[in-house]
């Protein structure tokens, strides 16, 4: 089977050749038939693998349990893309933003301005990305938190990060088992080890 088919494409299509100096931000909203969650990295495009259960139910389980717990201050989105500069558009696997930075429907990234956490579950193919490549960009493009999320015997093991201003890097400020409690970027306490349960599910508002 072709690369091309695993995105869901023809044997025949012909991939993207970047321009001289690589793609910009910009383009990822102009160039046709790009996989789904394509990233920009360094003007250059990269593809993400299929997802494992874990990755999806950590995503899943990070993004219910922020969005019950966020003030209304702010907002959550999953697998959205974040603008840091010309060169770079990665997208984090949840991240909280100001709820002020929504721009409307038609919205395709946020910028690294409004962006107050940022978290990677790391995969097989995403490890150097997510241990240093990112972290290192957002934390030169001012985000104040970010989470790298490992798997441990089928639980997430959450690694918490604080920017430091003064040298514009992440300070490692607590290794997360079992449960996560943190007073930033706001008060919240996640269960990890309910990795496998189903969220509960809100009827729609004309019930309730």
């Amino acid at each position: 089977m072709s690369a091309a088919r695993d995105y869901g494409l023809d044997d025949d299509y012909q991939w993207p050749r970047p321009p001289e100096g690589g793609w910009t931000a910009d383009d990822l909203d102009e160039l046709p038939n790009l996989p789904p969650h394509t990233e920009l990295i360094d003007g250059s495009l990269v593809f993400v693998s299929p997802q494992t259960r874990f990755h999806m139910r950590t995503i899943r389980l990070l993004e219910y349990a922020l969005l019950g717990q966020a003030p209304d201050a702010y907002d959550v989105d999953r697998e959205f893309s974040v603008k840091l500069d010309r060169r770079n558009r990665p997208e984090p696997d949840v991240l909280v933003y100001r709820a002020d930075a929504d721009t409307g429907p038609r919205q395709t990234w946020h910028h690294s301005d409004s962006v107050v956490l940022a978290i990677e579950v790391v995969s097989e193919d995403s490890q150097e990305r997510d241990r240093d490549v990112k972290p290192r960009k957002y934390a030169l493009a001012g985000i104040p938190y970010y989470w790298r999320v490992e798997e441990n015997e089928g639980l997430p093991v959450v690694y918490t990060y604080e920017l430091d201003r003064a040298t514009d890097t992440y300070g490692l400020t607590g290794i997360h088992h079992n449960r996560l409690k943190l007073n930033v970027p706001f008060p919240l306490t996640i269960d990890l080890t309910v990795i496998n349960r189903r969220p509960p599910v809100m009827p729609p508002s004309g019930l309730l």
